[in-house]
């Protein structure tokens, strides 16, 4: 039996990883006025945060289809009768992508049996690390049952932070009211959020200027894992690498840090997020096999 490994775009997981391990991606949607793009297919980070700081009004987004979820399952279970598929997706507090999968599977009928859906409770590469985990520890020969305890195991020793260069986007987004945004903004504040064990999204803190928010994150990551343990980090990142740049250098001076990779925060998550927001993704090193 070999197990494949879905996703959707907003895991964040970069082109090329996915075609190396054979991860089978469905996009979500950006809407600009009445342009539609396919996230991470028709639209890459750089021409989206472009046309994102010069659109006059808010992009929206939309969740694939079953049908489009239903299209990849066929084509996948279509290669072997041993074929089992894990698919692993989006918080479903921030999305019906999680829905639109379910969906799909129950509209298969005998093949239904053969698919296992997975709400992250995340987003961006705070679910990317584990649907590169996934399939590489498929690539290993792990069985599905034990590959799904192994996701569920590391979503729990995974920690993120995102911190947040300005509310603008937070605000148009419905986050926060134009009031808080306006006074956050003239004072400063650099909100950091992180994602609660319901997969919704939570502020841990509000710090006024980028130093010292850099500053709370670590101490809030040594709270997290001690300052010990080997640690592997993910920086995503959205229009420009500053900020992502100081915040590996403060890894580099308080934790022992196994390695530090990059990868980019997508449109669909970009649109809610902003530019200058830098995702914070760790892991203990003991999963660096799988990474």
């Amino acid at each position: 039996m070999s197990v494949r490994i879905v996703t959707d775009s907003t895991a964040d997981v970069p082109k090329k990883v996915r075609e190396e391990l054979s991860i089978q991606m469905v996009p979500l949607k950006v809407h600009f006025s009445e342009e539609t793009y396919l996230d991470a297919v028709t639209i890459q980070s750089e021409e989206f945060y472009e046309k994102l700081i010069q659109a006059a009004k808010l992009p929206t987004t939309s969740q694939p289809s079953p049908i489009d979820f239903m299209e990849t399952y066929k084509a996948i279970l279509a290669e072997s009768e041993e074929t089992q598929i894990v698919s692993i997706h989006l918080s479903s507090a921030f999305s019906g992508t999680y829905q639109s999968a379910v969906l799909a599977r129950n509209m298969m009928d005998e093949l239904a049996d053969r698919i296992t859906i997975i709400d992250s409770k995340s987003a961006s590469y705070g679910f990317g690390i584990l649907v590169v985990a996934a399939a590489k520890a498929a690539e290993k020969g792990m069985q599905k049952d034990e590959l799904i305890q192994f996701v569920e195991e590391m979503r729990q020793n995974r920690h993120l932070y995102f911190m947040v260069d300005t509310l603008d986007y937070l605000q148009k987004g419905g986050r926060i009211g134009k009031a808080a945004a306006v006074f956050g903004s003239l004072l400063n504040i650099k909100p950091i959020l992180s994602i609660d064990e319901e997969g919704e999204v939570c502020s841990v803190d509000k710090v006024r200027g980028q130093k010292k928010a850099i500053g709370r994150i670590m101490e809030m990551i040594k709270q997290d894992l001690g300052s010990d343990e080997e640690i592997s980090v993910f920086l995503a990142v959205t229009n420009e690498m500053a900020n992502a740049e100081a915040i590996e250098k403060q890894f580099q001076a308080n934790f022992k840090v196994h390695a530090i990779s990059y990868t980019h925060i997508g449109p669909v998550i970009g649109t809610h997020v902003g530019p200058g927001t830098v995702g914070i993704f760790v892991v203990p090193c003991r999963y660096a096999e799988y990474l």
